[in-house]
């Protein structure tokens, strides 16, 4: 679909504009706290995916293929609010995680900080 600049960036019709990869990036927020949980990437059939289900999809490019976030686990991401940026191409995405985020078994991915060179633990 071709829209103009000013149609997606200020109009109602969405229109997501993927990378030269197909990606476009995700930031996945805690809906209760808007704490950030995890950064993953989406193509268009994760996506459709997410929108179809309500559930968090992404695209591994690890092993290239769809991704449930949760298949394994059971720690799924419900999807409660999907916020799209000015240009389109990143998505923040407001989730209830059913568990731990970090595939370490952390609640979220960013659990450390990094201070004068170091890493060190994030306080929750």
């Amino acid at each position: 679909m071709s829209i103009s600049k000013t149609e997606r960036e200020q109009g109602k019709v969405f229109a997501p504009k993927f990378d030269a990869n197909g990606l476009l990036t995700a930031v996945i927020v805690n809906a209760a706290n808007r704490e950030v949980l995890m950064v993953a990437f989406m193509d268009a059939e994760a996506l459709d995916k997410t929108l179809e289900t309500g559930l968090a999809h992404f695209h591994s490019r690890s092993r290239g293929k769809l991704w449930l976030k949760g298949e394994t686990s059971g720690n799924v991401l419900r999807v409660e609010e999907i916020l799209v940026d000015c240009d389109q191409d990143a998505l923040v995405i407001a989730c209830s995680p059913a568990g731990p985020t970090c595939h370490t078994g952390a609640t979220r991915c960013f659990y450390r900080k990094l201070e004068d060179g170091v890493l060190q633990p994030v306080n929750t």
